[in-house]
């Protein structure tokens, strides 16, 4: 018996969907356009409040056979882009950002003073 052809397409690219929390309304995987689900449109959409109350950010490429959770990738992004941006991280990412993003190696704790 020949192989069945998959009904997934064949498009070889990573793509990156955001879980949303819409209140009383609920949990949902917003509809996206395919051309912005890369993991730059989806870090610069959460910059600019196109998701309200990000829980989690999955990342998948079913030609690549792979998905995982990126949502502490894209925390660690979120907190990179702010800072090199100067400016201060909008209130609404703020418990995603810290839910997922561990404190980064580039603040130094201070030293005690002897």
């Amino acid at each position: 018996m020949p192989p069945t052809p998959s009904i997934v397409p064949g498009i070889n690219q990573d793509v990156y969907l955001v879980l949303d929390d819409f209140g009383r309304l609920g949990w949902a995987w917003p509809e996206t356009h395919v051309d912005a689900t890369d993991f730059e449109t989806i870090v610069t959409d959460l910059l600019e409040a196109v998701f309200i109350n990000p829980v989690r950010v999955i990342g998948f490429n079913t030609a690549g056979g792979w998905s995982r959770d990126v949502s502490e990738d894209v925390a660690h992004e979120l907190r990179r882009r702010c800072a090199a941006e100067e400016r201060d991280l909008p209130d609404f990412l703020q418990e995603f950002v810290e839910r997922y993003a561990k404190p980064t190696s580039e603040v130094q704790p201070a030293l005690p003073i002897r």
